[in-house]
């Protein structure tokens, strides 16, 4: 029996360390393997994925692939067909990004593919649409690599030599957002430790020449004619993007041919620290100077929505953090992201969105939106490609109509991003809005499905600090001869809404008299004869004390506000002026006053009196900023010292 209930004992303890040693499900690592098939002089990939964890309720799982080829090319393309055009071995990556789908995106390891069958005459078969781009293989997400591809064509007739610049990790937050973890290059591109910021003087259109100069010293160069559409002034661009982000890395390019095309690959590395608001719009910027003598140049500003999880549909704003003081004449971003994942085109798309209560519908500008189409007119129905913008009394109502958004699932359907699309608004805020913040979300409507129901998009304001001047008069009741007169200063945050914390330092000087005090008492003097001798003893004092309020306050409307908390007052000098009488009188019936003497004694102290109270608070006038009035009672802890306070303020 022993030995049974001792095998028992082994069995349930040896279950639960091996289920210690048993990984979860989670944190198993999920791995992508790559595939390739050699077929002539084509090399033929494909991924091999793990099995997707559906989310439950979103679209249909899927896969997004990105794969570069160690040659300076890259492909979206899920089972791409790559022709090199040198020999030699080839380390190709691949990044599969997971959509509708609970885990991490897999892993995956370089594969190496030696080449020996090339062919030097193939052209590729998707060229750049623009002279400089940014592009990335997946929206930022906290501990999650990503590929910012930076693509620059020489649109010169001449062979150049310039610059490009990368900047990113924006001021305005806290934390950075990213870090470089690896830069590829392709075409000998030298990266700058020290990036040399070279700055010029405005053209002189009297002989087309222009100053420019650098770390290195001046030198004076011949401007060619300028394109309307390029920017000429790169120290300005420069330092303004020096202002707007944290870091910059800079390269130089050489021997680039006309209409030649390159690309460059940074793996961004997202710390655990980044921003983590899924709502917010992040961006990076690159500025291609083609031709380094001189300085016509591009720039291109890449945004980014933060997400959990890969999710195409999403809603995000620019204002997630704004100040206050600088928001009236702020005109706010919103970008709705969306994806047809069905398994077939979608022809009208409907986008209800919330619009805040602060800001103003009437304003919204449409700036950009995929598929491309014209806006709607408002008098009559069209047959052509459009997009319609109505509104009711909480939303904005965008309708893509008579067009063409292929599926996800649709056969033949190679390139996702086809599938995808957007709106991109600008809309100001209301004359009379308040320092609130705001949640908007998008219900996304394809043709007559069930609505898709994006993250929500918030604004909120940061707190600031605003500094108010106070002065006036303290009454203390049961002071006699009270005199108290107060300045000091005030800090909260700045324009509040409801509720809000102050902090105050007062400094007030304070007159005041004690009661006098006098004793009485029967005495003989050296002959034995009795008399009365009466002491008086009155204290007048001379404070400056240090009034301390903390209070929480509640802004009823614009103008009237009310305020409770604890007050603490501290005598950082005291003055006491002790005058003292003595009188002697006879003590026959009436008395009679004999002789009297009286002295003077002053003491001072400093840091003494620690009194503490409750205080309740009302103010009056524009409450939230600027000048106003108020009435405020203290309730000491220590007797005689209750007092009211009158006052006036001014909140800058």
């Amino acid at each position: 029996m022993r030995n049974c209930f001792t095998f028992l004992i082994f069995s349930c303890c040896f279950q639960w360390l091996s289920a210690q040693e048993t990984p979860s499900q989670d944190s198993i690592p999920r791995i992508a393997t790559i595939k390739h098939h050699i077929s002539g002089n084509a090399i033929q990939l494909t991924p091999e994925t793990p099995i997707l964890e559906q989310i439950a309720g979103a679209p249909k799982a899927f896969y997004s692939y990105y794969w570069e080829f160690d040659d300076g090319t890259y492909s979206k393309d899920e089972n791409p067909k790559h022709i090199y055009k040198k020999p030699g071995d080839y380390e190709v990556k691949l990044w599969a990004t997971n959509h509708y789908d609970t885990g991490k995106p897999p892993s995956t390891r370089p594969k190496k593919i030696t080449v020996s069958k090339t062919d030097n005459s193939d052209q590729e078969q998707a060229s750049m649409t623009e002279d400089f781009l940014l592009e990335r293989n997946r929206e930022p997400m906290p501990e999650e690599n990503m590929v910012v591809i930076l693509r620059y064509k020489n649109y010169l007739n001449h062979t150049t030599n310039g610059k490009l610049y990368l900047f990113y990790n924006e001021r305005k937050y806290k934390a950075d957002n990213f870090t470089i973890e690896d830069t590829r290059t392709y075409h000998n591109e030298q990266h700058l430790s020290t990036p040399d910021f070279a700055a010029t003087n405005i053209i002189d259109d009297s002989d087309r020449t222009f100053l420019a100069y650098a770390e290195n010293g001046l030198m004076s160069l011949k401007a060619k004619p300028q394109d309307s559409t390029i920017k000429v002034n790169l120290p300005l661009t420069l330092e303004e993007s020096k202002a707007y982000y944290k870091n910059y890395e800079q390269f130089d390019f050489n021997n680039m041919a006309p209409n030649e095309e390159r690309n460059m690959f940074f793996t961004l590395k997202t710390p655990p620290e980044m921003l983590k608001d899924t709502s917010a719009i992040i961006a990076i910027r690159g500025v291609y100077v083609p031709d380094a003598n001189y300085d016509n140049h591009k720039v291109k500003d890449m945004e980014m929505e933060i997400v959990t999880s890969h999710d195409p549909n999403n809603m995000a704003s620019n204002g997630t953090v704004m100040n206050y003081r600088l928001v009236r004449f702020k005109t706010l971003k919103y970008k709705i992201k969306f994806q047809n994942n069905g398994e077939g085109p979608a022809n009208t798309i409907r986008l209800e969105t919330d619009i805040p209560e602060m800001l103003d519908k009437s304003t919204i500008e449409v700036t950009d939106m995929y598929p491309k189409c014209k806006i709607c007119p408002k008098d009559r129905e069209v047959r052509y490609s459009c997009l319609d913008t109505t509104f009711t009394d909480t939303q904005a109502i965008f309708t893509f109509k008579n067009i063409y958004l292929p599926g996800s699932e649709q056969k033949n359907v190679k390139e996702y991003d086809s599938t995808k699309g957007f709106v991109k608004y600008n809309i100001k805020f209301g004359k009379d809005f308040h320092k609130q913040k705001t949640k908007s979300q998008t219900a996304i409507i394809f043709d007559k499905n069930d609505p898709i129901i994006t993250n929500y998009s918030t604004t909120r304001f940061t707190p600031g600090i605003s500094i108010g001047a106070k002065a006036g008069y303290n009454a203390f009741s049961d002071l006699k001869n009270s005199e108290s007169y107060f300045v000091g200063a005030t800090i909260s945050p700045y324009k509040s809404y409801r509720w809000y914390w102050q902090v105050e330092l007062l400094n007030s000087f304070h007159k005041f008299s004690s009661a006098a005090n006098t004793t009485e008492q029967l005495r003989d003097d050296t002959q034995g004869t009795e008399y009365l001798q009466r002491t008086t003893t009155k204290s007048n004092f001379q404070n400056v004390d240090w009034e301390i309020p903390v209070l929480l306050r509640y802004n009823i409307n614009n103008y009237i506000g009310i305020g409770a908390g604890l007050q603490g007052m501290l005598s950082i000098s005291e003055r006491e002026t002790k005058d003292k009488l003595i009188e002697r009188f006879e003590v026959i019936g009436a008395n009679v006053l004999l002789d009297s003497s009286s002295s003077s004694i002053e003491n001072s102290n400093t840091f003494t009196n620690f009194r503490a109270g409750l205080l309740l608070d009302i103010t009056a006038g524009f409450v939230r900023i600027g000048p106003s009035v108020g009435a405020r009672y203290v309730l000491n802890f220590q007797d005689d010292f209750n007092y009211w306070q009158l006052y006036a303020i001014w909140k800058f």
